[in-house]
């Protein structure tokens, strides 16, 4: 589509601030963004994560004009770059578009509820576990280029805690860390590892939109 620019998205790159303008959409092409709550402190906890199954629109979809989220780069790659005009031309013009962004606001809301849940109901080494299952089913490669200080924001702990759990995991097999890296050598142990919500995600959102997982 002419109205889409290619663009590269850096590891830790704000796509778009809370309270601003929501002025353009983004597809991201391989890479994940995250949904972010930002509090007064600074501080930041996620929400939802974006990878190739999806897009930021989901405010737009439903009206809003800005953003009451920020958009974090959580794994570096490509996306694509949509006008908000363009999109809402796009939804108003095309009924295939339009059900496919609805049908895409129900496993995006889906998935932030089971988080919630999540957040409240299991340790942190299955929240951990879930959480580098879920990028590595948007990504292409087992080594995950990210640190120990944003796995603690997005897990909303304190960076020796997610440290601990990380250890843990690594002392069982299932990862190894590295320097701004965590390496997945057992998905299907991690999976055991997980609490239920990773499957539960993924059933979800597959009903939803049928190709997003092979």
């Amino acid at each position: 589509m002419r109205e889409l620019e290619q663009i590269h998205c850096e590891r830790e790159q704000i796509l778009m601030d809370a309270d601003s303008s929501l002025d353009h959409v983004f597809f991201p092409d391989s890479g994940v963004v995250s949904a972010v709550a930002v509090y007064a402190d600074g501080s930041i906890i996620e929400m939802a994560t974006i990878g190739r199954e999806g897009c930021t629109a989901v405010q737009a979809v439903l009206g809003a004009e800005s953003s009451s989220i920020r958009l974090l780069v959580q794994l570096p790659g490509g996306a694509s770059k949509m006008s908000r005009a363009a999109f809402t031309q796009a939804m108003e013009s095309m009924p295939s578009f339009r059900n496919l962004m609805f049908a895409y606001v129900q496993a995006f809301l889906e998935q932030v509820l089971v988080s919630v849940a999540c957040n409240g109901a299991h340790s942190l080494k299955q929240r951990l576990a879930r959480w580098l299952l879920t990028m590595r089913d948007r990504g292409d490669d087992d080594a995950l280029q990210i640190t120990q200080n944003l796995l603690a924001e997005m897990l909303g702990v304190h960076r020796p805690s997610v440290t601990n759990a990380a250890r843990e995991l690594e002392r069982a097999g299932l990862i190894a860390r590295g320097r701004q890296q965590v390496t997945i050598l057992d998905r299907q142990g991690l999976v055991a590892e997980s609490c239920e919500c990773y499957q539960l995600v993924r059933t979800r959102t597959a009903s939803h939109l049928p190709k997003t997982y092979p």
